[in-house]
């Protein structure tokens, strides 16, 4: 078959290296410059890598992979699939800066992966009466602020997430643990096929890759990774919404618990979460709504911004960064611009109180 991206085949191929996770893929990409130049440096060079060894190597150059990668690129032509590799424009910033985010990203849909407030809601797959009556209440109340609600497609409050959001009128995306020529569960097909048309599909995984057991865990990093807050809404005190709970508190991201009864199976995993401080109590949307400061950030669309203001050297400095950029972490503002985390702060601040910058969710900055 005669390829006609062969950026898009080196890409793919990047990620099928065997022993070659995420965080070592985006080390040899960084060392050789971009994912053709791996399969293209020489295996001495490669070596000095850590996590590298000669079995590695072995894996880099079989001809299997880009043999393997050929067959991707014919199913995403042949299925319009939209796909994202982390070093690209159009790869989810909140995601990119995870750790362990996916290099590669597999879409079908028209959700804004870069949606300004991005909820997730996860759960138990045993949804009990009130865990319905909390995710319509919620959802319902959210739709003023236009949300976009990010779920895993599983049985309970995934599904019922995906459904009310689809009912009211809001884009909802489902990530999913395995390939794009599948759904699973089965039943959930016509739901999946809905919100591709009023959201989205999203998967690191290639097609012919089964929902296997191991996979999942993978798949609740990016529900975690792609929000700016993620809501248990029931859980037992094990199972997948806990571990996607600690996730998302290990990537800075806001974890929100309903609490229930004493006692009540599927309220146990909210209540420890709470009961352990890994995650703020929460009882309607509006206390979302508050602790994201979005209602506050409504308000601020009224702020004009001062032309003629003057401002001292370093909130300058910030101000031009942040034009250059659409949106940037204060960890990013004080390695580009050399000034103390304090004096940065405090600059942020002050640019604030003018009404020039606005805080996101993970002490994230960007121009009003």
């Amino acid at each position: 078959m005669k390829i006609n991206n062969q950026q898009l085949l080196y890409q793919i191929a990047s990620t099928l290296i065997p022993g070659v996770g995420d965080i070592v893929g985006k080390k040899l990409i960084d060392y050789c410059g971009s994912p053709e130049a791996i399969f293209k440096e020489k295996k001495a060079h490669l070596l000095k890598i850590r996590g590298i060894t000669r079995k590695t190597l072995n894996g880099i150059f079989s001809p299997k992979l880009l043999h393997r990668a050929e067959e991707e690129i014919a199913f995403i032509e042949k299925y319009s699939i939209q796909t994202m590799f982390y070093t690209k424009e159009d790869y989810p910033t909140r995601l990119k800066q995870c750790i362990d985010s996916p290099l590669m990203l597999y879409y079908k849909g028209n959700a804004d992966l870069n949606h300004q407030k991005i909820i997730s809601v996860v759960g138990t797959r045993s949804a009990t009466h009130y865990g319905r009556e909390i995710i319509e209440d919620l959802i319902a109340k959210l739709k003023e602020y236009n949300i976009l609600v990010i779920s895993g497609l599983a049985y309970g409050i995934d599904t019922l997430a995906h459904k009310t959001s689809l009912q009211h009128g809001l884009q909802t995306v489902a990530v999913l643990a395995h390939g794009l020529d599948r759904i699973y569960p089965y039943l959930n097909k016509n739901l999946a096929e809905k919100i591709a048309r009023q959201g989205g599909l999203l998967t690191d995984f290639m097609s012919k890759t089964n929902p296997d057991r191991e996979n999942f865990p993978k798949r609740n990093r990016i529900v975690a990774g792609l929000s700016d807050a993620i809501v248990v809404v029931e859980s037992a005190k094990k199972g997948g919404a806990l571990i996607t709970a600690d996730i998302a508190s290990s990537y800075n991201r806001d974890v929100f618990a309903i609490p229930g009864n004493v006692g009540v199976k599927y309220s146990e995993g909210c209540n420890f979460l709470i009961k352990t401080n890994r995650a703020a109590l929460i009882q309607s949307a509006d206390d979302i709504i508050y602790m994201m400061g979005w209602k506050e950030q409504k308000k601020k669309k009224t702020v004009q911004r001062k032309i003629f203001i003057e401002l001292p050297e370093n909130e300058r400095k910030l101000l031009e960064m942040l034009k250059e950029n659409d949106e940037l972490g204060i960890d990013k503002i004080c390695i580009k611009s050399g000034i103390s985390a304090t004096k940065v702060a405090s600059a942020l601040l002050n640019l604030e109180f003018e009404g020039l910058v606005q805080c996101l969710p993970g002490k994230v900055y960007k121009l009003v």
